[in-house]
């Protein structure tokens, strides 16, 4: 699961909006993916997330870093977003929720 670095209400608020996301592909948020890596806010309500791709060279790099920024940009505390695409350790399926997995008959 992501790592956070505030308080629980902010982590729950930061992950519900990361849920809004849907990979266009895969037709599951990022949360449940499991491509979400970390999640870091500073005092001043900067936020750094960490993620990444299913595969490295995933076309959807911009389009999806526009949705968190998007879907962020709706929580008070959050002043900005940056995405970081990262792809170490790289994904497995093992990071998949069983909501996901369900979702893509994956068994």
């Amino acid at each position: 699961m992501a790592e956070i670095k505030n308080n629980e209400a902010l982590k729950a608020a930061i992950l519900d909006a990361l849920e809004e996301v849907i990979d266009p592909e895969l037709g599951v948020d990022i949360v449940n993916l499991g491509l979400v890596y970390e999640i870091n806010v500073s005092d001043k309500g900067e936020c750094e997330i960490q993620m990444t791709l299913t595969t490295m060279g995933c076309p959807l790099t911009d389009l999806l870093a526009d949705m968190v920024e998007r879907s962020l940009n709706k929580i008070s505390e959050i002043t900005a977003v940056e995405v970081k695409f990262v792809w170490e350790p790289a994904w497995t399926m093992d990071r998949m929720s069983r909501y996901a997995k369900m979702a893509l008959g994956i068994h």
